[in-house]
C-alpha cells in the first residue's frame, strides 16, 4: 500500500476498520513499524553462560539471542544462509555450536561459519566470507540488562528511543539491593486472534477493568468478606483481582504519560507489594544502599505499565514483562514473563509469581475476559467500513480514563508509515 493510502486511514479522533482487518496494512506495519523501531529481544539474564540462547522475534523474521564465548552478547538470525533453514526450533538453551539440521552447515556461537560437509563442491568456499555466517541485525543494544534490536540500519539510538520510558527500568533495576535483575520461572504464552494493535489499546484502559472484569471482582470481596482466614498469598491474590473494581473517579485521578515514538505510561492502582510489614527488613536494606530518600522514592513510584512501542510493556511495580509478537492481521503471540529482584527476599518473589498466575496465565480468571473482549473487537471490525471512536478524552488531562495514549500511539503509527 502507498503511503498516502496509508494516512488516510487514521485521523486525530478515528482510525479506520482496515487498519485492523487487512493483510495488506499488516505486512506494511511489519515492515515499516517493526523492522525500523527498536524491539525488545530479552534480558542478559536469560543467556547466563557462553552458549545459552534463547528464541525471539521480529517483524516475523526469527532471532536467537546468544552469548558468545567471549561473554558478550548476540542476536543473530535464526537462518542458515545456504538454503534457508531453522536453525534453532527450541525455544532456549545450551550449545557448544549452531549445526544446520539440513545439511549440517555448523556456526559458532557468534554466528561465523565453522564448517561445511564436502566444501570442495562449493567452487572453493571461503569460511571467513562473512555473507555466509548467520546475520546480525544492523543494530542491537542494552539499557541496564533488557536488550533490545532493530531491523533497521539508522535511526535513533537507544536510549534516545526509550526516552522518559528509562526510568521505569531504573526503578526495577535499583529496587534490588544488589542492582541486579533476573528473568525467573517460566513464560505465559496466549495466541490472541485479534491484531496487536487492539492489545496495546487496553494496555492504559482505565474504564474496562470494572466492566470487563466483574465476573472476578465480585467473587474475590466475596471471599475476602468471609471471616475464615487466608493464607497470604491467597489473601493477596484475591486483593489483585479485587483491585480492578476502581471507580471512574479514581481512575480519572491515575495520570498517563505520554512520550515520543509512541510509548506510554500509567500509573497503578495496586501498591507496591514491599510496602507491606512483612518486608520492612529488606526497605531497610534498600535504605542503607541507596540512601534512605532514593530508597523510599522508588517504593513509592507507583507504575502500573509502562509502553516500550510497538514491541513491549514492563509492570516495574508487579515486575512482569510482556512482549508483543504479531503473527497475522488477526494472531497476535503475548509473552509474559516474571523479573526476581537478585537480594530481595524469596517471600516477596513469591508474590511476583502469585500475581503473575493471577493476572497473566492463560487459565486465571482474568485473563479470558481481556482476551474475550479483545476477540469482540476484532469480529465487530469485519467489515471494512466502520470506523474506531478514539476521541475521549480530548480535552482533558492524559488519564487513565482519556483515550490520549492511544491518539499518542497512531501519531507513532502515522509517523513510522509515512517515512521515506
Amino acid at each position: 500500500m502507498g503511503t498516502e493510502s496509508l494516512a488516510s486511514l487514521v485521523r486525530d479522533d478515528r482510525v479506520q476498520a482496515r487498519v485492523y482487518t487487512d493483510p495488506a496494512v499488516f505486512s506494511a506495519e511489519l515492515e515499516r513499524i517493526f523492522a525500523h523501531a527498536w524491539c525488545y529481544v530479552g534480558h542478559e539474564s536469560q543467556v547466563p553462560r557462553p552458549g545459552s540462547f534463547i528464541r525471539a522475534a521480529i517483524a516475523n523474521r526469527p532471532l536467537l539471542m546468544v552469548r558468545g564465548e567471549d561473554g558478550g552478547i548476540a542476536v543473530l538470525h535464526n537462518r542458515c544462509p545456504h538454503r534457508g533453514a531453522l536453525l534453532v526450533a527450541e525455544r532456549c538453551g545450551h550449545v557448544t555450536r549452531f549445526r544446520c539440521p539440513y545439511h549440517a552447515w555448523t556456526f559458532r556461537t557468534d554466528g561465523r561459519l565453522q564448517s561445511v560437509p564436502l566444501p570442495e563442491g562449493y567452487a572453493g568456499i571461503d569460511l571467513e566470507d562473512a555473507s555466509l555466517s548467520m546475520q546480525r541485525p544492523p543494530r542491537v543494544a542494552a539499557y541496564r540488562g533488557f536488550v533490545f534490536a532493530s531491523l533497521a540500519a539508522d535511526g535513533p539510538d537507544l536510549e534516545t528511543f526509550l526516552d522518559g520510558t528509562r526510568e521505569a527500568i531504573d526503578n526495577i533495576v535499583e529496587r534490588s539491593p544488589t542492582g541486579q535483575v533476573e528473568v525467573a520461572g517460566g513464560c505465559f504464552r496466549v495466541r490472541i486472534r485479534n491484531n496487536w494493535k487492539i492489545y496495546l489499546e487496553n494496555m492504559h484502559d482505565g474504564l474496562h477493568p470494572m466492566i470487563v472484569h466483574q465476573p472476578s471482582i465480585e467473587p474475590a470481596r466475596a471471599v475476602m468478606r468471609r471471616p475464615d482466614p487466608l493464607s497470604p498469598l491467597t489473601e493477596f491474590a484475591l486483593a489483585v483481582i479485587a483491585a480492578n473494581g476502581q471507580t471512574y473517579e479514581t481512575m480519572a485521578g491515575l495520570p498517563v504519560r505520554l512520550f515520543p515514538f509512541g510509548h506510554t505510561e500509567m500509573a497503578a492502582f495496586r501498591a507496591n507489594p514491599a510496602l507491606d510489614d512483612e518486608f520492612a527488613a529488606y526497605r531497610a536494606e534498600l535504605a542503607r544502599v541507596r540512601g534512605a530518600e532514593r530508597a523510599e522514592a522508588l517504593m513509592r513510584e507507583a507504575r502500573l505499565s509502562t509502553m516500550f512501542y510497538p514491541s513491549a510493556s514492563v509492570q516495574a511495580t508487579s515486575l512482569q514483562m510482556r512482549v508483543i509478537i504479531p503473527e497475522a492481521v488477526d494472531s497476535t503471540l503475548i509473552e509474559a514473563w516474571t523479573l526476581r529482584l537478585v537480594g530481595a527476599p524469596e517471600s516477596l518473589y513469591r508474590r511476583t509469581i502469585t500475581l503473575a498466575n493471577t493476572v497473566h496465565s492463560p487459565s486465571s480468571v482474568v485473563k479470558h475476559d481481556d482476551v474475550g473482549a479483545y476477540v469482540r473487537v476484532q469480529q465487530g471490525l469485519g467489515g471494512r467500513d466502520a470506523w474506531v471512536d478514539i476521541r475521549r478524552g480530548r480535552n482533558d488531562a492524559s488519564t487513565a480514563v482519556s483515550e490520549a495514549y492511544i491518539r499518542n500511539q497512531y501519531r507513532a503509527w502515522r509517523d513510522y508509515m509515512s517515512a521515506a
